[in-house]
């Protein structure tokens, strides 16, 4: 079975404190012990990079340097497939964005659900689970549920 992972798992993985940091590397082992496909998507590194170049001073932002940051997504990118963005992607997003009358920010996560569907991809790995219930089409799992 093949598994998606939100920004917001790697952006918990970059923080060397963040208490959900061994919840994610069990989460992670499990799956592999298990031969599972976990992948990512263009937009979830540009999310990735995005908090992690932002000051600490702004919202959310992690404060690190480029080239901090552009190691991390070199490993995120060694270690997950990578699930190419496409047209296929693009409609799916219009179509949830239509039916779920999708705004705002949530635009994003109905791209994620759109390249999964694109993708045959079932599994959502998030920390917000509620912020996915509104899309019936994937399943979402915490990674301590893992």
């Amino acid at each position: 079975m093949a598994y998606l992972f939100d920004t917001n798992i790697f952006l918990r993985l970059a923080e060397k404190n963040s208490p959900e940091r061994q919840t994610i590397l069990d989460a992670l082992r499990k799956l592999r012990a298990n031969n599972e496909i976990i992948c990512c998507t263009p937009q979830v590194i540009a999310e990735f990079w995005n908090v992690c170049t932002r000051p600490q001073s702004a919202r959310g932002g992690l404060g690190l340097t480029i080239s901090q940051t552009e190691r991390k997504a070199d490993l995120i990118q060694k270690y997950f497939q990578m699930l190419p963005d496409s047209l296929a992607a693009f409609n799916e997003w219009r179509k949830l964005v239509s039916k779920y009358q999708i705004s705002g920010v949530s635009v994003h996560d109905a791209k994620l659900v759109a390249s999964m569907l694109a993708h045959g991809i079932q599994t959502l790995v998030t920390f917000n689970v509620r912020d996915f219930q509104r899309f019936p089409v994937i399943t979402t799992i915490h990674p301590k549920d893992i």
